[in-house]
């Protein structure tokens, strides 16, 4: 158990770390690749990739139906809305906001285990730091908090990243309870290739395959986003999905949004405004009260074991 929770932590701090350099590579690939086919592509390869990983390691490809339906509505919800929502925000959004607008993940946690049987109910804490973490995602779609950034696309960027987050962590909580019993490479595989390629349909539908066009740059971007960030930690994500709690695994969203501002200044001049400095405190203290207040009761377990679907 003890060995279990180290491995979890070490997943967890490669997550923090790598995820938070991918908004910048995101905003850069996207620059000359449309949004879809970089979805797509980025993790039909990665998949490809750590299925061969999974084989060679002896893992075999689940048969039943049950199973690969849930493979690929998790990798749907993951992939096809959590990622590919700011994967498409980033058109307009830039990569430090679009990593504070996705630290809004802990905020979707809590009320998603409301709906959990088993789930944390919200005391007045943790409900007053929800509140103060929407405020300051308030400040942010704002033109003092978006500075030049500020259009109508813009702030239907932000909207969709909301929508984003909550896709992406329903998707985490189906896989931790219902594919629990899978390999993690093996189920992390399965998940980027059903997602990839509902994402890569749906760039066929919808014309983007002529506005195809990659540069050197952008090309690395997208072999950085399938190598490290997906082969690399969107498999420690689900190594950690499996040893964490959900309210724990939310905190790589603290690290995240510093390490996308930093770079996001560095390397592509992107400037915070005082407003979204004092968003991003008001944010995280927000998080702060959620994720540190003394935990609630749970409520009374149903009949059926935890296992039970999300």
């Amino acid at each position: 158990m003890k060995r279990d929770r180290t491995i979890g932590y070490i997943a967890f701090a490669t997550v923090c770390v790598v995820w938070g350099t991918t908004y910048l590579a995101i905003r850069i690939a996207v620059s000359t690749i449309p949004p879809l086919i970089l979805t797509s592509a980025r993790y039909l390869v990665a998949g490809v990739i750590i299925l061969a990983i999974a084989l060679a390691r002896g893992e075999r490809v689940p048969r039943d139906r049950r199973t690969l339906g849930e493979l690929a509505l998790v990798g749907t919800l993951m992939v096809g809305v959590g990622n590919l929502a700011v994967v498409w925000a980033e058109q307009w959004v830039p990569s430090g906001i679009a990593a504070l607008l996705v630290a809004t993940a802990p905020f979707c946690v809590v009320l998603l285990e409301l709906f959990r049987a088993e789930g944390e109910r919200v005391d007045f804490r943790r409900g007053f730091g929800m509140l103060i973490g929407f405020a300051g995602v308030a400040m942010l779609v704002t033109p003092g908090g978006a500075g030049k950034a500020y259009d109508s696309h813009f702030i239907a960027g932000a909207l969709v990243i909301q929508l984003g987050c909550v896709g992406w962590q329903y998707g985490t909580m189906r896989g931790k309870y219902n594919l629990a019993h899978l390999p993690t490479m093996m189920s992390s595989a399965m998940q980027m290739l059903a997602g990839g390629a509902i994402v890569g349909v749906a760039a066929i539908v919808s014309g983007e395959l002529p506005r195809f066009h990659a540069t050197p740059r952008t090309l690395a971007a997208l072999a950085y986003l399938s190598l490290f960030g997906s082969v690399v930690a969107y498999t420690a994500y689900n190594i950690a999905v499996k040893r964490l709690r959900m309210t724990t695994l939310s905190l790589y969203s603290y690290a995240n949004p510093v390490v996308a501002v930093v770079l996001g200044w560095l390397i592509l001049d992107e400037r915070l405004t005082w407003v979204s400095m004092l968003a991003m405190a008001v944010i995280l203290s927000g998080m702060a009260l959620v994720q540190f207040s003394r935990r609630p009761a749970a409520r009374p377990e149903a009949p059926e074991a935890e296992s039970r679907a999300a």
